[in-house]
């Protein structure tokens, strides 16, 4: 018989008063509390007893020993231990959980046997050990929203105006550290003004400038060591800055001539270096990623202290590379950081045309990625969150992603006018106001690190080279 009953809490008190199945849920002549029942329960080994016929009678139920028949259901091999591995005592905690909460609101199917298969039947009424896995189900019809009421929070550290946000949690950073990362990033945006200038000029063929996403590049280069390997994707020349290329290496290369280490095999801007663990940069979108998991997987096996990351934007997200990628690091477990550029545009394509999920982040949970928002302009953000990414993905085997929310300043390459699909003042809006390397110089100013001196001496010493 099948027993029905709107309020959980009065389970037991049914059973007693009305049905007369109060001596079944002893145990050696003891009382059996519901909870201590259900967590003696081996989930995945009966069926529900509504579906036995001998079981329409309750006259027919005796408590004794030799009368409990045991029914298990077809045992499969490989993927059932693989599901099997999950402890049952979790599935038992999420189930005493959802019945106090849930089942107050919904209608409860209680299925009466006898002693535990009682309970067993109960509980297997509720999760379903499918191969792909056990799951826990609801007779209420609930779709996943499409979007979610709460959208992911953006971590950051600094505000607009270079100061400490109150209680802000981030890893520090020494004042030498600080001073070069600040070099670092007035050295970027140097570079990028000479070789955008000198392609105008018709001296090379082709740039692509970092405008907006110093922070990215040169912050989350500080928080890695020289061992992890990088894979770029074309606006990241501040990582190889930081890890020690020169400018005349920069512009050997832009320029195609024999001092190249590509001897002019590449476009301008497709930098490589094997000595700083910096692959050559592809033009094709998103083809880096999934080469960055598989290093990642080769550093695992051989138990390197190091990890391999890889940079690309929200345009990057949208091809399929990007999503087997994601789903390949966290099948094996490879320590790889996914570090998303989420810029806004994708050549002339908003991030509205794009997709309609709440950025990039929330994509990694749906692969079993750790993930988190940061503020891509702000770059003691930046590094404190790769720097911690790093540890967990060396340390607990894991891949990070990052969706660094920023702003593409200045046109995607040499190629385009993004004042055709864009405002103006929009882009000078940006500039101004939400400049990354202005942000993080007040912050080191305030430090008492830098001054207007030190400043004109950089920028002199970088004109000079």
């Amino acid at each position: 018989m099948a027993f029905y009953s709107k309020n959980p809490r009065n389970i037991i008190n049914n059973l007693k008063s009305k049905v007369g199945l109060w001596s079944l849920m002893k145990q050696s002549h003891s009382p059996c509390s519901y909870s201590s029942c259900l967590n003696t329960i081996h989930l995945h080994r009966f069926l529900p007893l509504t579906t036995l016929p001998q079981f329409t009678n309750p006259d027919s139920i005796s408590h004794k020993k030799g009368h409990i028949p045991h029914f298990q259901r077809f045992q499969s091999t490989t993927t059932e231990k693989q599901i099997d591995s999950v402890p049952n005592g979790e599935y038992n905690q999420v189930l005493l959980d959802s019945i106090g909460t849930d089942y107050e609101r919904d209608i409860t199917w209680f299925a009466i046997g006898m002693t535990n298969p009682l309970m067993k039947a109960f509980i297997s009424c509720k999760v379903l050990d499918f191969p792909g896995g056990k799951v826990i189900f609801s007779p209420e019809m609930r779709f996943l929203s499409e979007s979610p009421s709460v959208y992911s929070q953006c971590y950051r550290v600094l505000d607009d105006n270079g100061q400490l946000i109150s209680h802000s949690n981030f890893v520090p950073v020494g004042e030498e550290v600080a001073v070069k990362m600040y070099s670092n990033m007035v050295t970027l945006q140097t570079l990028d003004t000479i070789f955008y200038e000198a392609q105008r000029q018709g001296r090379i063929s082709f740039y692509v400038t970092s405008i907006g996403e110093e922070a990215i590049n040169i912050a989350s280069a500080a928080a890695l060591t020289s061992d992890d390997i990088v894979f770029p994707q074309y606006r990241e020349p501040g990582v190889l800055l930081w890890r020690g290329f020169t400018l005349q290496e920069f512009a050997n290369q832009c320029f195609g001539n024999k001092a190249d280490y590509g001897k002019g095999r590449q476009m301008p801007i497709h930098y490589g270096c094997n000595k700083l663990n910096y692959f050559t940069v592809a033009s094709t979108i998103a083809t880096q990623i999934p080469h960055a998991v598989g290093a990642a997987y080769s550093l695992k096996m051989d138990k390197k202290d190091a990890c391999a990351v890889t940079y690309f934007g929200d345009g990057g997200t949208s091809e399929g590379d990007f999503h087997a990628a994601m789903n390949f690091a966290a099948v094996t477990e490879s320590p790889v950081i996914f570090i998303c550029r989420n810029n806004g545009w994708a050549i002339s394509t908003p991030t509205s045309d794009q997709f309609r999920s709440d950025g990039i982040a929330v994509r990694g949970q749906a692969y079993g990625v750790r993930s988190i928002r940061v503020d891509g302009n702000d770059a003691l953000a930046m590094y404190s969150a790769v720097h911690s990414a790093r540890h967990m993905a060396i340390n607990e085997h894991r891949p990070i992603l990052i969706e660094a929310v920023t702003y593409r300043v200045g046109h995607h390459s040499t190629s385009d006018d993004s004042t055709k699909y864009r405002p103006a003042n929009e882009i000078e809006w940006w500039r101004m106001a939400r400049d990354p390397v202005t942000r993080f110089r007040k912050w080191i100013e305030i430090n008492g690190w830098w001054g207007s001196e030190a400043e004109s001496q950089l920028r002199s010493s970088i004109r000079s080279q």
